[in-house]
């Protein structure tokens, strides 16, 4: 049997997760799990590193000391776009930003002022978001940040933990390629675009491709957690990456979905797409297993359930997601429909909600359950909205949609999906990322061949929940009504 440790960070929470590998199967288990909360300084909403650094450090103790387990590798991955900067001394000089700082405000505007946004576009592919890499670092720029000014590395969340963990400084190639000063043609920095906007190209990292072994653990965290030096591999530390690497399909008829906090909804290619369509579309360019491109669209997810249920504990009615998925379920159909997107800054959703019906001539949901059935609902139709769009650019149908990650639990968004799209569902794994996380560290390790090979070993390891469509007029009526919003 080989083990690996899979440390998958997300915005709400993180795990230490153990893959084994046994035969033609492979098994997950939780081994230490902690919460991702966000602090708010006067300054700005920033991450915990530090903290996160001492969890990951609690689950490899509990591999090491306490399960005392032998293991054949170690990976990272996170969600993208964030990053930590080191002095020349190797000393983190400014603590990760949360991607939600209201700092990216305005930043897109500001940008394009200075490097047309198509120019962005042709270099990079990928989607505009006022969080990405580089409109966090060129809001930096503008604000005279003195940690800019000093900065000798550059590292995104992954590679931040992975340097604290092995010494490497690298940018592992899935992350980088997130951060929208990355060349996917070219297969390198966009240099260009970094000098034309006055930033320090001195602070880019090496770029390695996912499933390179780094090296061992330093002394002090070998010994700490009584793993010895266990060898530390960049897997795909794009959380997305892993996850789509872990989607149990075949042939190419296909496209999927990773849910969580976010929704990432796309298709394996093997070339960047970079034309004025995709440009239009604003669809991403992002960088998987082996080179295949991430042709996607990031949609905002369960955020606003997440949100909403924040809200409502605050007020002291604690419900699980199970429990909003089933009162969804029961609730009146179609009361109103949101853009998604339209919601990014955390805090008061019902509120948001609330008023962005009101603004648009709608009556607001009555009530959590009415609330979660419009979220729901409106995510649905937004995939479908998206699906269409991924059609017109590939000029072919997709015939199966493939949901993975947490949102795969969600049975009544499965079902709306199924409904609103009309096309087939299949639902899981719901561990997808820590899974794809592990399978490149088997990969990188040579103890599987392929990512094929792989996908095949998750397919017959974990329960798939096939979901077939019950279109309706009604789903038809409210997409109308959802691409008004979007005019």
């Amino acid at each position: 049997m080989k083990n690996y440790l899979a440390v998958d960070l997300g915005a709400e929470s993180g795990r230490v997760m153990l893959g084994s590998l046994a035969g033609q199967r492979i098994a997950l288990e939780e081994l230490h799990r902690f919460p991702n909360t966000p602090v708010r300084l006067p300054t700005g909403l920033y991450w915990d590193a530090f903290r996160l650094f001492h969890e990951i450090q609690q689950g490899l103790t509990v591999a090491g000391r306490e399960r005392k387990l032998d293991v054949d590798g170690f990976g990272v991955d996170t969600w993208g776009v964030d990053f930590g900067l080191l002095g020349r001394d190797g000393a983190l000089i400014d603590n990760p930003r949360h991607y939600r700082d209201s700092r990216n405000n305005g930043m897109l505007e500001k940008t394009f002022a200075a490097v047309p946004r198509a120019q962005i576009f042709a270099q990079t592919g990928i989607q505009f978001m006022q969080f990405n890499s580089l409109f966090q670092l060129y809001a930096m720029k503008l604000a005279c940040s003195p940690a800019l000014e000093v900065a000798h590395r550059l590292l995104f969340m992954p590679d931040l933990l992975n340097y604290w963990l092995s010494g490497v400084e690298a940018a592992e190639l899935s992350i980088a390629s997130t951060s929208q000063f990355y060349n996917p043609r070219e297969k390198r920095w966009a240099d260009e675009l970094f000098t034309a906007l006055g930033l320090p190209v001195k602070i880019l990292p090496p770029i390695i491709p996912p499933g390179t072994l780094l090296g061992p653990l330093l002394p002090h965290v070998a010994e700490a957690t009584g793993l010895g030096p266990a060898p530390v591999f960049a897997t795909c530390g794009h959380d997305t990456a892993a996850a789509v690497a872990a989607v149990p399909a075949t042939g190419d008829d296909w496209c999927y979905i990773s849910s969580g906090t976010w929704s990432l909804m796309g298709v394996e290619l093997a070339a960047p797409l970079i034309n004025e369509q995709s440009l239009a579309l604003n669809f991403t360019n992002e960088i998987g297993v082996n080179g295949s491109v991430r042709f996607l669209k990031n949609i905002a997810g369960l955020w606003l359930l997440q949100e909403c249920r924040k809200h409502w504990a605050l007020e002291g009615n604690e419900y699980s997601y199970a429990q909003l998925a089933k009162m969804a379920s029961a609730a009146k159909p179609f009361s109103a429909v949101l853009d998604p997107d339209a919601f990014l800054e955390p805090d008061g959703m019902p509120d948001r909600i609330a008023a962005f019906c009101r603004a648009h001539g709608q009556t607001p949901p009555g009530g959590p359950a009415e609330t979660c059935r419009t979220i729901l609902e409106s995510l649905a139709l937004r995939y479908r909205q998206v699906l269409e769009s991924l059609e017109s650019v590939l000029g072919r149908k997709l015939k199966v949609i493939h949901i993975v990650g947490g949102g795969s639990r969600n049975l009544a968004l499965n079902q709306f999906v199924a409904d609103a799209t009309g096309r087939t569902v299949i639902a899981g794994p719901s561990e997808a990322t820590a899974l794809g996380n592990v399978v490149v560290q088997a990969i990188g390790s040579g103890e599987w061949a392929s990512l094929a090979e792989a996908r095949e070993r998750i397919a017959q390891s974990f329960p798939l929940t096939a979901v077939q469509p019950k279109p309706g007029a009604n789903w038809d009526a409210a997409y109308q009504r959802f691409c008004a919003l979007k005019k």
